[in-house]
């Protein structure tokens, strides 16, 4: 399965991954609808929706605040989500007609573009830089598209395929778990937060209220293992204000409900319909099953989310080989 090959696979020891691996710059493969079968076929969807699971479980029952180890590259990861977010310090946005889409997006957009690979450089061992070029791809993919200046479910995969990648090649760990999610995705999300608040980002295929959230979907998977067998806070609580006040710090889940409030106005049970129907679930496993089903037929089985998704020699097109 490709879930137990991803949690071995970091873990091998220090050496360099086999000569023969050729890395590839990343590219669409998915053109058409019938192209989807080939996809969902692919290694690349085993190895990515293992991973997702794989990190679903590591999460499961913690806090944010629980104490876990956190690397080297872990360090240098955070150390460059801190170099993007001085960047939107650096590029205010333009005064202009349009209320939304600021242009200066497109600004601060070219320099990531410019230095993705001197950025991942950082993260990545010199004996393993021949890898820095396809992961790159997966970076620059996952802060919005610069044309249209949106952002969406399908930027926030890319960013956990860029996660994924380096764990392919070594460079995160099994034991990173915990950090990855806690501490690198969560920053990730911050940035994200600051990227669509600055420079007023639209929702890319949103479905309005009948989508789970505007911008994010991972973070709510993610969120809900953390509350699994919670004492006291049941799904019903995250539309309670007191409660995700007094939680938030702990739980990615009320972080992301504290978010919603605090950009849309209105009643919970209007602008996010889904997440309101959610709180009648009884369960936090429940949920966490619910939006994992979810997560596959809203995201990652629809076309025009996958249309943009890149495919290189460690997220391979190829069908799943039995290993």
């Amino acid at each position: 399965m490709a879930e137990g090959k991803l949690q071995s696979q970091p873990d091998s020891s220090e050496e360099t991954p086999p000569a023969a691996q050729n890395f590839i710059i990343p590219k669409k493969e998915i053109h058409t609808v019938p192209d989807m079968g080939k996809w969902k076929r692919s290694q690349a969807y085993a190895d990515y929706i293992g991973f997702i699971l794989t990190l679903n479980e590591g999460v499961k029952g913690k806090k944010l605040t629980f104490e876990y180890k956190v690397s080297e590259a872990i360090e240098k990861l955070i150390n460059l989500l801190n170099t993007l977010d001085r960047w939107i310090d650096e590029t205010p946005p333009v005064d202009q007609p349009s209320r939304f889409g600021n242009k200066a997006y497109r600004t601060w957009y070219a320099k990531l573009d410019e230095e993705a690979e001197n950025l991942v450089a950082t993260v990545v061992p010199t004996r393993q830089a021949a890898a820095v070029p396809e992961v790159a791809v997966y970076l620059k993919e996952s802060v919005g598209n610069s044309t249209r200046i949106d952002y969406g479910t399908g930027h926030e995969a890319a960013f956990a395929a860029f996660l994924c990648c380096l764990c392919k090649i070594g460079v995160l760990r099994v034991d990173d778990q915990i950090a990855i999610v806690f501490k690198v995705f969560n920053r990730y999300l911050e940035v994200m937060r600051k990227l669509q608040k600055t420079y007023r980002m639209e929702p890319a295929g949103s479905q309005g209220v009948w989508g789970l959230d505007d911008f994010q979907f991972l973070p709510f998977i993610w969120g809900s293992s953390q509350l699994i067998d919670h004492p006291y806070l049941e799904p019903r609580h995250f539309v309670d204000e007191k409660a995700v006040n007094e939680n938030h710090k702990d739980y990615m889940f009320l972080e992301c409900i504290l978010f919603i409030t605090e950009m849309k106005t209105g009643p919970f049970a209007e602008h996010s319909n889904q997440l309101w129907n959610i709180s009648a679930v009884p369960s936090w496993s429940k949920v966490n099953q619910g939006l994992i089903r979810m997560y596959k037929a809203e995201c990652l089985e629809k076309f025009p989310v996958i249309q943009h998704f890149k495919f290189g020699s460690l997220l391979p097109i190829h069908p799943v080989t039995s290993s």
